[in-house]
């Protein structure tokens, strides 16, 4: 029998506390394009060539110098979604979206290189190569933050990045993003900085930092990563650690338990409403009967006695997420359970473009 993680978004916030640890990273973030290369590459590209058109953005420079460049402040908060929800990871049936053996090759030829890399990761270099094997190549369906490495004078330098949606990566055994396929660099967890971080770099249309998150390891290993292909709109289900596709398989829609989704606040108090009928104002009058307009007064033993309760109290207005929370997927008709009346999925043969494309569980849409 075959496990599917099929599980919900965590719930966690990345907070800025006073200061950035160990002192790496500094207090920028810089915006990376899907098929941009970036600054200080471990490696020539190893992403497949899946018709993604990289957003135009000015030449890269290398993070930790001083050239300005058009920036905001950062912010507060960041949604965390596991590793394991479905939908979060997107790609091609049969097609992966980076090529593991070459990305091998590359870093073997290059042992100052490949011995860089281990460090990022905290590995042995001898040990890189089946550690690269044991990773599922996956793009991003949401803007995500990372702590990015680039390879500058033998050592690999730390910085805090957003990599766009659509970029190729490769994925550990818990959902967690390992390798930036367009450069090669080795990826970790992203740390909190503190005060203003500014942003770095030219954003894409598509950027809001209130939908950027945090991918957090799966509490178990993902054993299979249920994908969404965006080319004709069906899910796919990938197993880990296969490097071609080669196992893909066509699945329904994912079916995530959230609430209905609402715009309307919480309120208050409970909603008042009025009793099905009126209690009577005084001994003397008669309650109403429909079925004898006629009949006589209460008794004295039962003056007046109250309208019954109403069978069922009426609910109150649906539960907006506070923000940095997530309770489910977003309201959008692409899960089955986050929209009343929605159609289940995207029906194959729909049109393929974002707008189409199911929500990504977190992104704050």
């Amino acid at each position: 029998m075959v496990a599917v993680a099929a599980v919900a978004a965590l719930v966690v916030v990345l907070t800025r506390p006073g200061g950035t640890p160990s002192g790496k990273a500094g207090g920028e973030i810089f915006l990376q394009p899907a098929a941009a290369t970036g600054p200080d590459p471990f490696t020539e590209s190893t992403a497949a060539d899946q018709g993604t058109q990289p957003p135009q953005s000015p030449p890269a420079r290398t993070p930790g110098t001083s050239t300005p460049s058009a920036t905001a402040p950062g912010t507060t908060v960041t949604r965390s979604v596991t590793g394991a929800a479905p939908g979060l990871y997107g790609g091609t049936k049969d097609v992966a979206s980076c090529d593991v053996e070459k990305q091998i090759r590359v870093l073997s030829a290059q042992p100052s290189t490949n011995e860089a890399f281990a460090s990022a990761l905290s590995l042995r270099p001898a040990a890189v190569a089946h550690y690269l094997r044991s990773l599922t190549p996956l793009q991003l369906r949401v803007d995500t933050r990372v702590t990015n490495h680039g390879y500058r004078d033998g050592k690999p330098t730390a910085y805090q990045a957003v990599l766009q949606a659509e970029t190729a990566v490769l994925v550990d055994d818990r959902g967690v993003p390992r390798v930036r396929c367009a450069c090669g660099n080795p990826l970790t967890p992203p740390v909190a900085l503190g005060g203003q971080p500014k942003r770095t770099g030219r954003p894409w249309p598509s950027f809001q930092p209130s939908r950027v998150v945090v991918i957090a390891p799966s509490v178990t290993v993902v054993n299979k990563f249920v994908i969404y292909d965006r080319h004709d709109g069906r899910w796919v289900e990938r197993d880990r650690n296969d490097h071609q596709g080669e196992h893909d398989k066509a699945v329904p829609p994912p079916v995530v338990k959230s609430p209905p989704p609402s715009s309307q606040p919480l309120p208050v108090s409970p909603p008042q409403s009025p009793p099905t009928s009126q209690p009577a104002q005084s001994p003397a009058s008669p309650p109403s009967a429909p079925e004898s307009p006629a009949s006589p007064p209460s008794t004295p033993e039962s003056p007046a006695s109250p309208a019954p309760p109403p069978e069922s109290p009426p609910a109150p207005p649906p539960v907006s997420p506070a923000p940095g929370t997530y309770s489910g997927p977003p309201s959008e008709p692409a899960l089955p359970g986050s929209s009343p009346g929605s159609s289940p999925g995207s029906p194959p043969g729909s049109s393929p473009d974002a707008s189409s494309s199911p929500p990504v569980p977190g992104d704050g849409r």
